[in-house]
């Protein structure tokens, strides 16, 4: 190599041609690690000097093997070396003659591989050629019309892009500047151009679509014209690829965050195109790759049905009765994505009551009945909930879902211990018990539910379970009293509270939620507490001193004086008039100890600190 390296620069001092085209191919053919140590930089420059073509191409084919290494990358990350190569692009692209059009083309893939491979991870370079300005002589590369019909424009393609893709990975100014050169404007033409055959345009397009994903990850919120979306969402439509599949997949899956996008995927019929591809390939996805392409497939469907506009355009259209149809599926993927897509439909009364009314509800019941186990898949199991949760919220669906059987098979679920999937069992539970009296009462029977729900409440480290366990016993409570509303007191029925302050914690974690954060969970504890010292102070002296000395340990006093002291300034009407209302029920209490311990907290003057009720009583 010392030979061939001094042959080099002999012949670059003599200008000589001849004696360094068959030196710069040996070193272009030797191992790349074997000229690290040599500094050929500015000998490779003077020879990109000499009028010769020839020379140009294989100077620049031997920059592109020698800065594969990261030493010789930084010696060649020069303004003048990259100001030379980037000067040569702008060779024009055609001639008359076929030896000066392969020359011309020769030329432009060794200048794009030698660029592409100084600019790989190298931020000196890629500010070089944005301060040169020289990105849009790389840009006006995408102008040449090139179909790929043999291995020399195949490997043209490929580096093109890999250059543009290298350099793309700079810095966000970077990716901005090339949005301002119309840079995509320019890679639709050439999408929209291969949409005539996209089969026969693989290759153009695996080198296409690169750059517009990294322009998604540099720059945020990029969003693309309604055309190249549509086009994306054509290729994937007719290409068998899974390697384009999955480009055009995550494309879409980026675009289809902005609403306009999912509204305007829906209407070009997306979801039927992949629901359709899906139902064609579905028994060949059997590998890991062809499964990470399902899932990505399948979420995009989900995705742009979490659109307002694009689901409810898509309710009147096949994918309802399509997504339906997953239900049925042996494929967890499949089935998930039907529950899922079924859920985001259920986000209106309507359509809620129309899903119910068609028995759709059944068929979730029935899947859950077999997937309600801690051995069973937890994506499958939260989906599931989440769309049952949605369809029992109307009024009209409680009855109907309450009676096929939903809270007999949900409730083993308690044995699971993962919170996404508790999250979603208490909040399900929490919105079929409104306005059910008798199920409440019944729940709040249930020793297991409501020692659960303490211990949740209490240990939780996940926000969303300890919030939801609280709720669910203050509607529990709320619900259940609600049913003996006009009843004469002789005749109440109050088992279900008795064993709620028999259970340890369950009062004190009623109490910890008045200093909640949330102003609505705050006055559901609120009245929670009253409903049960207003029944709790007409039993005997025994059972009232019970729950007293429960609201003492668990420090009521405190816990009012904080949620007055914090929250005092935004309490709402509601709430202030609940406040009174609980302050006044526990200064009815025979035992003078609660009473004691309200004065000993000074909740009398704090309330009169309520701006609010200090506008009440001055009005």
């Amino acid at each position: 190599m010392d030979e061939i390296i001094a042959g080099l620069k002999n012949a670059t001092l003599e200008k000589s041609s001849e004696r360094a085209l068959p030196l710069l191919k040996q070193i272009s053919d030797s191992e790349t690690t074997l000229c690290d140590k040599y500094d050929i930089k500015n000998d490779l420059l003077e020879l990109l000097q000499l009028d010769s073509v020839g020379v140009q191409i294989q100077v620049a084919r031997c920059i592109a093997e020698v800065a594969k290494t990261d030493n010789q990358r930084t010696k060649f990350s020069r303004e003048d070396v990259i100001r030379r190569l980037t000067e040569l692009l702008r060779v024009p692209a055609s001639a008359n003659e076929n030896t000066a059009k392969d020359a011309s083309l020769e030329l432009a893939t060794q200048i794009c591989r030698a660029l592409g491979n100084i600019c790989y991870a190298n931020d000196d370079a890629r500010n070089i050629i944005k301060e040169l300005g020289a990105d849009k002589h790389i840009f006006a590369l995408l102008d040449y019309d090139v179909d790929t019909d043999d291995e020399d424009r195949d490997q043209f393609v490929r580096v093109r892009c890999g250059l543009i893709s290298n350099y793309l990975l700079g810095s966000d100014e970077i990716a901005e500047r090339a949005v301002e050169l119309k840079l995509i404007e320019k890679l639709e033409q050439i999408l929209t151009r291969c949409l005539a055959n996209v089969d026969q345009h693989e290759e153009l397009l695996l080198s296409i679509l690169p750059p517009l994903s990294i322009l998604t990850e540099q720059i945020s919120d990029l969003y693309f014209a309604p055309s190249l979306n549509k086009t994306i969402a054509k290729i994937l439509a007719k290409c068998t690829n899974p390697d384009i599949a999955e480009s055009c997949l995550a494309l879409l899956h980026y675009e289809a965050q902005n609403d306009d996008v999912k509204l305007l995927l829906a209407e070009e019929g997306l979801c039927e195109t992949i629901y359709q591809l899906l139902e064609k390939y579905k028994t060949f996805a059997n590998t890991d790759e062809a499964r990470v392409l399902m899932k990505l497939a399948c979420d995009l469907i989900v995705l742009i049905l979490t659109g307002d506009k694009s689901m409810h355009y898509l309710y009147s259209t096949p994918l309802l009765k399509c997504m339906e149809d997953w239900l049925d599926s042996y494929d967890v993927e499949l089935l998930t994505t039907g529950v899922l897509a079924l859920g985001n439909f259920a986000r209106t009364d309507s359509h809620c009551i129309h899903m119910v009314e068609k028995k759709i509800m059944h068929k979730l019941l029935s899947i859950l009945a077999k997937n309600n186990g801690t051995e069973h898949q937890m994506t499958l199991q939260h989906a599931l909930l989440s769309t049952l949760k949605n369809l029992v919220i109307p009024k009209p669906n409680k009855a109907a879902v309450i009676e096929a059987g939903l809270v007999e098979i949900i409730l083993p679920m308690l044995e699971i211990h993962q919170a996404p999937v508790v999250f979603k069992l208490l909040g399900t539970l929490r919105m079929t018990v409104d306005g059910q009296a008798k199920l409440a009462s019944e729940l709040l029977q249930n020793e297991k539910l409501v020692k659960q729900l303490v211990h949740w409440s209490q240990t939780s480290e996940f926000t969303g379970v300890l919030g939801e366990s609280l709720r669910l016993m203050a509607w529990l409570i709320k619900h259940a009293y609600r049913q003996k509303e006009g009843e004469q007191q002789p005749t109440m029925d109050d088992t279900g509270l008795r064993k709620f302050v028999a259970t340890e914690g369950a009062v004190a974690s009623m109490v910890g939620m008045l200093a909640s954060t949330h102003l609505v969970m705050q006055n559901e504890a609120l009245i929670a507490l009253s409903i049960l010292t207003t029944i709790f102070h007409r039993k005997t002296a025994a059972e009232s001193n019970t729950l007293d000395e429960l609201l003492i340990q668990a420090g009521v006093g405190a816990k009012i004086a904080e949620q007055i002291t914090l929250n005092g300034e935004s309490m709402t009407k509601e709430l202030v008039e609940n406040l009174q209302t609980f302050v006044k029920q526990l200064h009815s209490s025979s035992d003078g100890a609660l009473v004691a311990h309200l004065r000993e907290h000074n909740i009398d003057e704090l309330l009169k600190t309520i701006p609010s009720l200090v506008e009440y009583c001055t009005l």
